[in-house]
């Protein structure tokens, strides 16, 4: 019985040793126009803002002030200002995280993501990197993908204040 305990154990251990080696940072894969040291990362972000945009975290569902936001305007980087996505594609998914059928043109780019046993579509700021979360494919026309983003990814420039910075 001990050998049986000791090689679940090992299993076990060694699982969940290895799901952090399933998630890769952006810096290993992509360089990218606005780059910051770790430590300036953490002087301007909260702790939550840093575990999604900078090591692919998830804020919890219905957390984003965000989710509410109706007014017209753009949906821009909270690590480097971009302008990400534009208000008129965003849509009420029902799943607690601000959605979007489409992004602006050459704002995000993507990756596959392995964690948790699947994969999934990474999507992040083509900027900076910052990790905003994942391309589903239950979105509605015209594109039929629902970009989940957190809102603790994201700043709001109501339509007067976008024309002002476009990133």
């Amino acid at each position: 019985m001990r050998r049986r305990h000791f090689m679940l154990t090992g299993l076990a251990g060694g699982t969940l040793a290895a799901v952090p080696a399933l998630r890769t940072g952006w810096a290993a894969e992509e360089t990218f126009e606005v780059t910051r040291t770790e430590e300036e990362w953490r002087a301007m972000l909260s702790d939550l803002e840093y575990e999604v945009m900078r090591e692919e975290g998830t804020e919890r569902a219905f957390t984003s002030p965000l989710n509410e936001e109706k007014r017209a305007g753009n949906f821009h980087c909270k690590g480097c200002d971009q302008a990400l996505y534009p208000s008129d594609t965003k849509f009420e998914s029902g799943t607690g995280w601000p959605s979007f059928w489409a992004p602006l043109d050459d704002a995000v780019a993507t990756k596959p993501d392995r964690s948790w046993f699947m994969v999934r579509t990474e999507v992040h700021c083509d900027r900076c990197g910052s990790h905003l979360g994942h391309i589903f494919d239950d979105g509605p026309p015209p594109t039929g993908k629902r970009h989940c983003i957190n809102g603790v990814s994201l700043t709001f420039r109501p339509a007067a204040d976008a024309a002002q910075t476009t990133g």
